[in-house]
């Protein structure tokens, strides 16, 4: 099964405060029972939104890495309460699955957190835990979440909880935002895929992260949009604010200074990184994220790489402010083969010169601002160049493209989307008699031309279908 990593170099908050407490009892149902969250300063409070509520099913937490999850819901928690639903990698120690509420926090006061973890030895039984999560998240909707999500529009991340939720929570429709090809990465589950075509077939939306996603996605849906990952160019730009401190634990560090931030993975290329610090070492590498699953003797070890691990999100700019070149050194396999990685865009906003590997995303759609390298050697010269001799104009085509993509922007149109789903569906299940009514009214009943009305009556019928109406 997919899930969040458990392991103490993730960068959810070591703080007491902030960690999970194990409900080791043994019961036949999980007790609901609340901790502490961990938040970040994102966005500014909001009231208590009116629109319809979401319930998010994700493989990632909410405190882990700050992504394209957290970025879409923080914004749409704004108008619609949300229920993020997450599970995080099976406990050894634990006896009975482990549940928690998730208290508030002030930032997110529209967002609330339910976190479910299982015994490892119970993990690799998939009705059983299939069974839990329906059944958990089904007690919180009855007891102290009663009537808040009533009428949910349920959005996926993780594939591998559809057989649990499509279905079973009342939703009004079904929302699958692909921003990974998960089934490529390494300890992928072996049903993943065959979920994952499970969840396109029930999906009335699908977004993908990236183009070549977008392109496998659309011939198993229709309604599939291609939204690549936003930035949030305030935060960012703060790395050239003259205001901004670099970091301390690398500001003293030798320069030129080239910097990676992101999750390392299996998707880095070790090889790279090394044959570039031994290429230049009088330059200092610094490389900041969580660890997952890699083991650390696979690191290179030299004076000039600094491996940090993680760092808060709101931490970034001032890493970035020390940063004179931004790095993507990733390996080209089957993991990166359809990123499209959030931190380019991030990377363009603090002003600073891009080089990455020809990721393929990043070459269609970034080609004009960062510079692709095709090889090791390309790779490091790239580099020399970007610390030699700066591409001015380049940095500034990325300062505009990242203001032209932000995250607000994509939010906005994904719930257009949404919308025009929600209407279509509504049609579709109105009896004929109340369509011209329906239009007089305002409802959005979708025109369409003669010659699609039998596709458009087939839908209906298989919609009807579902909602278990004759």
């Amino acid at each position: 099964m997919s899930y969040a990593p458990n392991r103490p170099d993730s960068n959810i908050s070591p703080n007491p405060k902030n960690s999970i407490l194990h409900d080791t009892q043994p019961s036949n149902s999980p007790r609901l029972a609340r901790a502490k969250s961990s938040s970040r300063p994102r966005l500014k409070k909001t009231a208590a939104p009116t629109g319809y509520p979401i319930i998010v099913h994700c493989h990632l937490c909410w405190d882990w890495v700050w992504q394209r999850p957290q970025q879409f819901l923080s914004r749409l928690s704004r108008r619609h309460p949300v229920l993020f639903v997450e599970t995080i990698g099976p406990d050894p120690q634990l006896v009975a699955p482990s549940v928690r509420l998730m208290e508030k926090s002030a930032e997110f006061p529209n967002i609330t957190r339910l976190r479910l973890q299982f015994p490892a030895w119970r993990w690799g039984d998939e009705a059983y835990v299939d069974r839990t999560r329906r059944e958990v998240v089904q007690d919180a909707l009855r007891g102290p979440l009663a009537g808040q999500f009533r009428g949910a529009v349920q959005w996926f991340y993780d594939p591998m909880t559809v057989t649990a939720f499509a279905g079973q929570m009342g939703e009004i429709a079904t929302v699958y935002d692909c921003m990974d090809e998960l089934s490529k990465f390494s300890e992928a589950h072996p049903e993943l895929t065959r979920r994952e075509a499970e969840l396109l077939a029930r999906a009335d939306v699908v977004f993908t992260g990236g183009r070549k996603l977008y392109e496998a996605k659309r011939q198993h849906n229709p309604n599939c949009h291609f939204y690549g990952c936003g930035v949030d160019h305030e935060h960012f730009g703060r790395a050239r604010d003259a205001r901004t401190a670099a970091a301390q634990d690398v500001k003293g560090l030798p320069r030129p200074v080239l910097g990676f931030f992101g999750v390392v993975d299996e998707r880095m290329d070790y090889e790279l990184i090394t044959r570039l610090a031994d290429a230049h070492p009088q330059w200092s590498l610094v490389m900041i994220g969580p660890v997952l699953k890699v083991a650390e003797h696979v690191f290179p070890r030299r004076p000039n790489i600094h491996w940090l691990g993680s760092r808060d999100y709101s931490q970034l700019p001032a890493y970035c402010k020390a940063f004179d070149v931004c790095l993507m050194p990733f390996a080209l396999n089957e993991a990166t083969e359809y990123i499209n990685p959030t931190k380019a865009l991030e990377y363009m906003a603090t002003g600073r010169e891009i080089v990455s590997s020809a990721v393929p995303d990043v070459v269609s759609n970034f080609g004009s601002v960062v510079k692709v390298a095709f090889s090791h050697e390309h790779f490091i010269s790239l580099c020399r160049e970007a610390v030699g001799q700066p591409d001015r104009a380049a940095i500034q085509r990325g300062l505009k493209l990242a203001a032209s993509n932000t995250w607000d922007c994509i939010v906005e149109k994904m719930e257009r989307h949404i919308d025009e789903a929600l209407a279509s569906k509504r049609a579709l299940l109105l009896p004929r008699h109340q369509w011209g009514r329906e239009r007089r009214e305002g409802a959005a009943l979708p025109a369409q031309k003669s010659k699609n009305r039998k596709a458009l009556r087939v839908n209906g019928r298989r919609q009807r279908m579902k909602a278990g109406v004759v």
